[in-house]
């Protein structure tokens, strides 16, 4: 799915932001870009996308090659990957459901296509409610949830994140990232940059650490670093979707509800006389959410870059759209990315 390869990075006055980079990530890969601030993580998340061009080496992204394409192919190249980013960078002059939509209308998606897959994805991050409003009318988890939702729409095949949680509370940071989680089971590949020692710890996924450029640690399962911070719990790691054929059914299993945990912090005394925050959890109770199946009306994608599979029927996971971002509601089943990847 990506491929970076002896990737080395150089700005002007010789600063060296990725050295000798090579990296490879499967489809269906959760993998964070864990490290200092300048490690090179943002670096790494903007030649994915093919924002920058890398100084020496290649890249793969989605079988095309990214670091190769001419300027005129990179919108189609980005027609298969999302992003999310720390600021949001939502449209402050159109609501909710706007923001959501203006992503199908720049690939000239057709109005009933729109008008199916807007509210799905926004029952999936529980904003029914509240796609009329605009962004300054909510708060930053809702803001970030808008833009979470604006960056699956289209059924990416990658969704790249830098700082989802960035600017956002513990509490919040759970909800956002159980909504990402939910997207990865759908078989979105993810890669996420982050600082965020307690969700790395959390969920335990494939951990990719930076440092002054290089990798020094590509870990399955891994954790932030040794010492933990405070503790969190997000969702289930022991059920899988079961995803068949693109253009059948698509069926997941159901991600149940589970405790998100916060913390409060206090003070220990580590060996040498230091002091670190070591985390008391604090239950916080999910918001109960009815179970309800939303058949999706067969849709036919106008063939502008990729064809949407005609006749997919999907069901999109119900919400309680009362709950905070923290508190969503439990997962049934979301829509396969539908582009096909291409043979790197």
């Amino acid at each position: 799915m990506i491929r970076v390869q002896n990737v080395t990075k150089m700005y002007d006055g010789g600063v060296v932001a990725l050295k000798d980079a090579s990296l490879e990530v499967d489809k269906g890969d959760f993998v964070f870009l864990v490290g200092a601030s300048g490690s090179g993580k943002s670096t790494m998340l903007r030649l994915m996308m093919r924002e920058e061009k890398p100084t020496n080496g290649d890249i793969w992204v989605a079988g095309k090659h990214a670091s190769k394409l001419p300027n005129w192919k990179i919108p189609m190249l980005r027609r298969s990957i999302g992003t999310v980013f720390q600021d949001f960078k939502l449209l402050p002059n159109k609501t909710v459901y706007e923001n959501v939509a203006f992503a199908l209308e720049a690939t000239g998606k057709p109005r009933h296509v729109i008008n199916t897959q807007v509210p799905q994805v926004l029952k999936l991050v529980g904003l029914s409610a509240k796609s009329d409003r605009y962004p300054k009318q909510l708060s930053g988890g809702e803001q970030q949830r808008v833009s979470v939702a604006r960056a699956f729409v289209n059924r990416p095949l990658i969704l790249l994140a830098d700082e989802p949680t960035g600017n956002l509370d513990p509490a919040t940071s759970v909800g956002i990232m159980r909504i990402l989680d939910r997207i990865n089971r759908t078989g979105t590949t993810v890669v996420m940059a982050t600082h965020d020692h307690a969700i790395v710890d959390a969920m335990r996924r494939r951990v990719v650490q930076l440092e002054r450029g290089r990798i020094v640690r590509d870990q399955d399962a891994g954790g932030y670093q040794t010492v933990r911070r405070r503790k969190v719990s997000i969702g289930p790691t022991d059920e899988t979707p079961v995803v068949v054929a693109p253009g059948d059914e698509t069926e997941l299993t159901t991600i149940p509800d589970t405790a998100i945990s916060g913390d409060t912090s206090k003070e220990s005394k580590t060996e040498n006389g230091a002091t670190e925050a070591t985390a008391t959890d604090a239950a916080v109770t999910e918001a109960a959410v009815t179970d309800a199946a939303v058949t999706d009306a067969t849709v036919t994608d106008a063939a502008v870059t990729d064809a949407t599979a005609s006749g997919d029927t999907t069901t999109v996971p119900p919400t309680d759209d009362s709950v905070e971002s923290s508190e969503i509601g439990e997962s049934d089943d979301v829509e396969t990315p539908g582009t096909e990847e291409e043979t790197v």
